[in-house]
């Protein structure tokens, strides 16, 4: 805000005032989750085609298709969540390559571009030659697509929960967990216990990975800082949070990794349907408490 004006030189002297409230809302949560997805299954696709080529090309156009849909509804919300949406045009014209949100918009319009070009070589083209290289290039933009929201989270100023390491490890892990459960939805009938089981054994290792992380901050998390025991005191105990944070941590870890070792006893794919269905909903959720409970600790 303006404190004081100094008329003979113009010069605007500001107080920097921290905002309150929750800046980044669930506009945001469903931003990541899209995101994930989007990216998700096109690293699924790409190891599809390494190890069941014949199955996984039935799939190529309905990946790309799911892809662009959900990478959609990352760009939608993103631009619903900016405060001056109609600006947007600035990013390109009038780039800062040291803001996050630059490179990434840049990244994702690449990614976006590259993706209807997978769509025109599987569909009207029909050529899975050139599919394939161009997914390959594709496979490769997506990694730090996926990332770039990490780069933004560790940029905010006084939010010591949101480290890059951890942060770009979740992200990616968000990736292969959405990404094989909505592959595993997807795939139906086109592709064979083996190749699901495969989607299967990405989902529980990324489950567990993903839950030893999120794990490892809940309990020596306070350590590192005061601020972040201050922020996790909203998921321990009779936090605002607890219960939305142990839902997802059992929706999209605990029990998809259970029922992934079921599945596999029992050679069910329903079980692993379920598991996916899980997976898929509880990550919104993990993703919705990490991100609000950092803004809910006063800056002053």
């Amino acid at each position: 805000m303006v404190h004081e004006t100094l008329a003979a030189t113009n010069a605007v002297v500001t107080l920097d005032v921290a905002l309150p409230g929750i800046v980044w809302p669930w506009l945001v949560t469903v931003n990541m989750w899209a995101k994930s997805i989007g990216t998700g299954v096109i690293f699924m696709l790409f190891l599809l085609l390494k190890k069941y080529p014949d199955q996984a090309g039935k799939l190529r156009f309905q990946t790309i298709v799911v892809s662009i849909i959900f990478i959609h509804i990352f760009l939608l919300f993103t631009l619903a969540d900016l405060h001056q949406p109609f600006r947007m045009w600035h990013i390109f014209f009038y780039p800062h390559l040291t803001s996050a949100i630059t490179v990434g918009a840049w990244m994702a319009t690449a990614f976006v571009g590259l993706l209807f070009l997978l769509a025109f070589l599987s569909s009207i083209k029909k050529d899975n030659a050139a599919f394939d290289k161009t997914l390959t290039w594709v496979t490769i933009l997506a990694i730090p697509v996926t990332l770039y929201t990490a780069g933004l989270m560790s940029q905010c100023t006084a939010r010591e929960l949101w480290q890059m390491p951890t942060e770009s490890a979740q992200m990616i892990l968000a990736a292969l967990l959405s990404g094989s459960a909505t592959m595993i939805l997807l795939g139906g009938s086109k592709l064979d216990y083996e190749a699901k089981k495969t989607l299967g054994a990405v989902l529980g290792l990324s489950a567990m990975m993903s839950f030893i992380l999120y794990m490892s901050e809940y309990i020596f998390g306070p350590m590192k800082a005061e601020e972040v025991a201050a922020v996790l005191e909203y998921i321990k105990g009779d936090g605002p949070y607890t219960v939305m944070f142990w839902l997802g941590q059992w929706g999209a870890y605990i029990l998809p990794m259970l029922l992934v070792i079921l599945s596999r006893v029992s050679k069910s794919e329903n079980i692993l349907k379920l598991a996916a269905l899980l997976a898929l909903a509880g990550l919104w959720l993990v993703k919705h408490v990490w991100l609000i409970i950092p803004q809910l600790l006063p800056m002053s």
